[in-house]
C-alpha cells in the first residue's frame, strides 16, 4: 500500500524482478508484453486499474539508433495496443502517458527553459517513437474520450536505475575502481552535454499527483529547471569517493547524435497540481552511488 493505493505493475515474462524483490507482497508484478495485443487486452480486463501509469518502453536513447525497429515496435505500437484496449473501459479514471524531453531534440539557448508548447524536433528513434505515441494518445482522447494525461519527463535518476543510464553507469564504474588495487581509470563518453536531472522519487510523486489532479489532455513537464554538464555530475560523484580515479574519454562511447542541452520549466505543473522538485542533486547522487556500493558487496 502507498498513499492508500494498492499497487501492481507489469513486466516482460523474462524480465528480472531484482529491483522490486525488496517490496515483497506490497506490490504485485504481473507478466505480459504490450506488443502482444491480445495479452494486453486480457491483462487490462482482469486488472481493471483505476489509474494506469504507462512507462513500458524501450528506454535507451543510445541503443535506439541500432535498434530502431524494436524501439518503434515497443514504444509506438505497444502504446497503440494499450490505448485501444482501454477505449471503452469506464472504470479507468486516468492514464498517465510518460513521454520524454528527448522529443524536443537540439534546441537553441533562446528557447530555454523548454515549455510544453515549445516545438519538438525528435532526432533519435527513441524520441521519434515517443512523439508518435503522444499523437496516438491525443487521437484517443479526441475520438474516444480516453482520460489521458501526457507528461514529458526530463532526465531523472536514483537508486535502482540500471547501468544503461549515465549516473548509475558512472556509479558502477566508480565502485569497481574503489575495489581495485592500485591506480584506477574509468572510461567515459561525451561529458559536454548538459541535462536537466531530477531524483526519481520526485518524479514518481509527480506521476501520482498527475493521476489525481492532472487535466485530461494536459501536457506537463517533470523536471528540475536546471541544466548540469555531464562532466560536473561525474566530478560530483568522484568527490564522494576516497579513491583517486582517473577519467579517460572514449569516443566509442559517444552517441551517434547527442542533444547538447535540455532544460525545462515546471511552472505549469506546479500551478496546476502543486508539484515541484524537493530532493537535492547531492542527495540523489550520494544515494545512487551508495546503492551500487551495497549491490557490489
Amino acid at each position: 500500500m502507498a498513499q492508500g493505493y494498492t499497487v501492481r505493475g507489469a513486466a516482460l515474462p523474462s524480465e528480472s524482478d531484482r529491483n522490486v524483490a525488496h517490496l515483497g507482497s506490497r506490490v504485485r508484478i504481473d507478466r505480459f508484453d504490450i506488443t502482444d495485443r491480445d495479452a494486453c487486452r486480457r491483462y487490462l480486463a482482469k486488472a481493471k486499474p483505476d489509474y494506469l501509469f504507462h512507462l513500458a518502453a524501450f528506454a535507451s536513447v543510445g541503443k535506439s539508433f541500432s535498434m530502431g525497429e524494436e524501439t518503434i515496435r515497443v514504444n509506438t505500437l505497444g502504446s497503440y495496443h494499450l490505448f485501444d484496449a482501454l477505449r471503452d473501459k469506464s472504470w479507468l479514471k486516468k492514464l498517465v502517458y510518460v513521454s520524454s524531453s528527448d522529443v524536443y531534440g537540439p534546441v537553441k539557448s533562446k528557447d530555454l527553459p523548454l515549455r510544453p508548447d515549445t516545438p519538438i524536433h525528435p532526432v533519435s528513434p527513441y524520441a521519434q517513437s515517443k512523439a508518435a505515441a503522444e499523437l496516438i494518445a491525443r487521437a484517443y482522447i479526441a475520438r474516444h474520450g480516453l482520460p489521458i494525461v501526457i507528461v514529458r519527463s526530463f532526465n531523472h535518476t536514483g537508486p535502482r536505475q540500471g547501468p544503461d543510464f549515465v549516473i548509475p553507469a558512472f556509479s558502477q564504474k566508480i565502485v569497481a575502481a574503489e575495489r581495485s588495487r592500485g591506480k584506477a581509470t574509468i572510461k567515459v563518453g561525451n561529458l559536454t552535454a548538459r541535462r536537466d536531472l531530477s531524483d526519481v522519487r520526485d518524479i514518481v510523486r509527480g506521476y501520482r499527483l498527475l493521476a489525481e489532479r492532472g487535466q485530461v489532455g494536459g501536457l506537463y513537464h517533470l523536471c528540475s529547471g536546471k541544466a548540469h554538464s555531464i562532466s560536473r555530475l561525474l566530478n560530483m560523484l568522484l568527490a564522494l569517493s576516497d579513491k583517486t580515479i582517473n577519467v579517460q574519454q572514449d569516443k566509442s562511447l559517444y552517441r551517434t547524435i547527442d542533444i547538447p542541452v535540455l532544460r525545462g520549466s515546471f511552472d505549469i505543473t506546479q500551478q496546476e497540481i502543486g508539484w515541484k522538485p524537493e530532493i537535492g542533486l547531492k542527495t540523489t547522487l550520494a544515494d545512487t552511488l551508495n546503492f551500487w556500493r551495497r549491490r557490489a558487496d
